[in-house]
Order: C-alpha cells, then sequence, then structure tokens
C-alpha cells in the first residue's frame, strides 16, 4: 500500500502548497491522524515526544478551519495557542506564518521578557491565531489588551512542561475566561495522571493519539556516555568537538550560571560558542539561536527550559554535559537530534557522582547507554556499573500566586538525587585517542552479560513537517 501523503489529508490548496515549499511531502504519524481530526471538529490529545512534527498537526487544521470562518474583531483572538517558552512560542509562530502565508489571517506571538507595548499594538485589529505564554497573555488580559469571547480554538502544547514549570493556576484562569464552546487540543510528552486530570477540565470525548512508545528515544540517535570526573568536563567536552570538528553541537547544563562558564570556557578555547537561559534578554537568545543555525557559532549551551522549543534541521550532536535531574528531561534533550528520520548522535559526559542520574535515565528508557572512554580523560574517581532503575517522580513546584510575563524559567528546581556511588572499576582505556566501544554494564539478572547495544541501520525516512 502507498505511503500517505499531505494531500490526501483534506488540506486546501493553499496549505498544501507552503507545505511543499517546506519540502514536505508525507505527514508523520502524529499528523496524519491529528489533521483529519481537527478538520472534522473533534477534540483531541496526542501524546507525542519533540520532534515528532506535532506542531504542523494542529497548525494546519486550525489554519485551514480559520480560513472558512468568519473574520476576527478588534482586541481579540479566534486561536489561541499556549506554551510553556518563548522559544516554543516563537517557533510555533514562525510554522504558523510559513504554512499560512497564502492565507488572508493574521497571527502574533506574546510572551514575556520584551516590552508589553508592542504586543499591544499588534493586537489591536485583532488576530486570528496567538501563540502565547500564560503569564504575559494574562498581563495583556488584565490590560484590555485581549479579549477572549470570540475564541474557537484552544491548544496546550507540551502540557507536561506547563505542569512540571507551575503553569497549572494561570492556565485554569485562562480555561475561565475562554467560551465554553470551543476546539480543545492537548499536545503532552506524555499522559500523566496529571495530564488526565488537566484533561478533564478541557478536552471533551477526545480523539487520542498516542505515536510512540512511552519514553522511548529515537532509533536512528545514537546513545553513548563518556566516564569522566567533573572537574575534567570542559576539557574533554573541548577534545571532543575539537578532535573531532564537530560543528552544531547543542550542549545541555543543569543552571544558568553553569551555561555561562562553560561557554567561557569554549570561546577561551578558540570555540566559538553562546549560551542561552532564562537570565539572557530575549534579543541575545534569538540572535544566539540564528548563529546556530547559520553556523557562526559552533556550540550552543542551553539549560532545559530554555531549549525547550528550539528547532533545527539536521542536527548532527547533543551533549548533556550534566545529567537532568529528572529523567525524562534526557528524552527532551536528545530529541533534538534524529528528527524526520535523520542520524543524529547524543553523548553525555557522566562523573561518578551522577550515578543515580544515570541509572533513573536507563531504567526510564529501558536500556544500559554505552561507555566509551575517552584517551586521557580516564576518572580518577570511577564511574561504577549501573543497575537500571525507575526513575523518581519529580517533585510538584509551588504555585505562584498571581502571574508573571516573564516566560521560560518559572522553575529552576528538580528533585536532586544524593545518594554516594558504589566503588567498582572502571572501564578499560583504550588507545589511538579515540573512545572505544564497551559497554561497561553488570550483568543481567539471571546472570547474562547484556549484549553490545547496536547502532541503527535504518535508513533515513522521508522528511516530515514539524
Amino acid at each position: 500500500m502507498s505511503e500517505i501523503q499531505f494531500a490526501d489529508l483534506g488540506l486546501s490548496e493553499s496549505l498544501l502548497k507552503a507545505v511543499a515549499e517546506q519540502g514536505y511531502t508525507i505527514p508523520s504519524p502524529v499528523q496524519a491522524q491529528a489533521i483529519p481530526a481537527v478538520l472534522q471538529g473533534r477534540d483531541v490529545m496526542a501524546a507525542a515526544q519533540t520532534g515528532t512534527g506535532k506542531t504542523a498537526g494542529f497548525t494546519l487544521p486550525i489554519l485551514q478551519r480559520l480560513d472558512n470562518g468568519k473574520r476576527v474583531s478588534g482586541n481579540r483572538i479566534r486561536a489561541l495557542i499556549l506554551t510553556p517558552t518563548r522559544e516554543l512560542a516563537a517557533q510555533i509562530d514562525e510554522n504558523i506564518k510559513a504554512y499560512g502565508k497564502y492565507l488572508p489571517l493574521r497571527s502574533a506571538v506574546v510572551f514575556g521578557g520584551v516590552k508589553i507595548n508592542p504586543q499591544m499594538i499588534a493586537l489591536r485589529r485583532g488576530v486570528d491565531i496567538l501563540v502565547a505564554c500564560p503569564g504575559r497573555l494574562l498581563d495583556l488580559y488584565q490590560q484590555n489588551a485581549v479579549r477572549f469571547d470570540e475564541v474557537e480554538f484552544m491548544v496546550l502544547d507540551e502540557a507536561d512542561r506547563m505542569l512540571d514549570m507551575g503553569f497549572i493556576n494561570d492556565i485554569k484562569k485562562i480555561l475561565a475566561k475562554v467560551p465554553a464552546n470551543r476546539q480543545n487540543l492537548m499536545f503532552s510528552a506524555t499522559f500523566s495522571a496529571e495530564i488526565r486530570a488537566l484533561a478533564k477540565g478541557l478536552v471533551n470525548n477526545p480523539v487520542e493519539i498516542d505515536v510512540s512508545p512511552r519514553n522511548s528515544t529515537a532509533h536512528n540517535v545514537e546513545q553513548w556516555l563518556v566516564p569522566v570526573d567533573k572537574g575534567s568536563k570542559s576539557k574533554a567536552l573541548i577534545e571532543l568537538v575539537s578532535a573531532g570538528d564537530w560543528h552544531q553541537v547543542l550542549v545541555f547544563t543543569r543552571t544558568k550560571h553553569g551555561a555561562n562558564r562553560l561557554t567561557k570556557q569554549l570561546e577561551d578555547a578558540g570555540i566559538t560558542a553562546a549560551a542561552i537561559h532564562g537570565n539572557k534578554s530575549q534579543g541575545a537568545r534569538t540572535r544566539a539561536l540564528a548563529d546556530f543555525k547559520s553556523n557562526e557559532i559552533r556550540v550552543l549551551v542551553a539549560t532545559d527550559i530554555a531549549a525547550r522549543g528550539l528547532d533545527i534541521d539536521q542536527l548532527p550532536h547533543v551533549v548533556n554535559y550534566e545529567l537532568p535531574n529528572v529523567s525524562a528531561d534526557y528524552v527532551h534533550r536528545i530529541g533534538r537530534t534524529g528528527r524526520a528520520g535523520a542520524s543524529g548522535e547524543a553523548l553525555s559526559l557522566v562523573c561518578a557522582e551522577e550515578l543515580e542520574d544515570l541509572e533513573g535515565i536507563e531504567g526510564l528508557i529501558g536500556r544500559t547507554i554505552e561507555r566509551r572512554e575517552l584517551e586521557g580523560f580516564a576518572p580518577q574517581a570511577p564511574l561504577p556499573l549501573s543497575r537500571p532503575k525507575a526513575p523518581r517522580k519529580p517533585k510538584k513546584p509551588k504555585q505562584s500566586s498571581g502571574s508573571s510575563s516573564a516566560q521560560g524559567e518559572r522553575s529552576n528546581s528538580a528533585p536532586r538525587n544524593n545518594s554516594a556511588p558504589r566503588n567498582n572499576n572502571a572501564p578499560k582505556k583504550p588507545a589511538n585517542g579515540k573512545p572505544a566501544n564497551r559497554s561497561g554494564q553488570s550483568a543481567s539478572k539471571d546472570g547474562a552479560a547484556p549484549s553490545r547495544p547496536r547502532r541503527s541501520q535504518r535508513g533515513p525516512r522521508p522528511s516530515s513537517a514539524s
């Protein structure tokens, strides 16, 4: 049976033309399921990880339905898309403009960290689609710059992250102000109990879509780790980037201060780099991302929240400079590479103190991560053999009173794992300065040694819209 095409989904010629100009012909699984459901007027709950093309899954059918409807009034909106971070909001707005270029519709994006007056001016004539972070949206509502009485479509994107960041009260305030008679779409990496509880007050008899196994990682992303002492991580990263002649490397750190420090160390070593996090102005973050996409800089250092929504075609390398405290963030991080069937590489620099974080991650993804030792960086404090286990659930954030206009760094706290590492021997040191392929893992429960992870031999799939 032939593969489904975008032309088979019931989209208008104007939208198909715009999609084709972006280089897409074959929809991803979430697009193939979500687009017809939205066109039919159904509510949708979709479990879709980053990189699955979920943005086009809701923007394309919404654009078509808006084009067939009435025009918007001043200070009103017809479709509201809520996102947790500025970067994700800006990315969705870019996609809307690209897909809707041949339609007579207006769109806008609003978030904190920038002046509010230009956003108020943009809303005066009304917009068909508004992409917003919750705090700034409520600020605009309180200043009578936006009204919700004409909202026909409501989208919650990355709902799991919005709950993690403590936006639940803001979301409930917004839901209380929009018309009850509307179409609702919810996209989340997982359908946790908290997400389903939120869905009860949002979606009505929804079409449920689950396009990938929970907490799975892409088969076309090669995952490996380098055991290294904490104090040697920056030098190890510099060695890997320089010796491998890596370009477009996305590096994750736990903290904003750590991102700044690592960026300076890379620059001092002659590697062009920039950092993005909540303390950076929106202008600085936008410039850094643009320079990274255009290969003006080789390394982009980011915190988890700031990197949410980054969409970079053919990103070859993701590096976990520090493992995340929340295991699910590992899946989100490495999901930045290996998109649309392309191959990618995800490397983690892991010290002995991060053993429990590593075990939680391996338990979550259901596999041990291959170890490769980097010549000259064998750790003095060996990384013990890991025993994958169920990860701890993240603590629920404290709810803040009132809304905040600054979006994207609402919560920096996450549970830390502080158990002492077990003593064991480190993997053996190879020659030639190249990381050696060694699993370095303990035996399975029945005593058999685990098999070495295989490299994916699967060829690239046809690209799908993001």
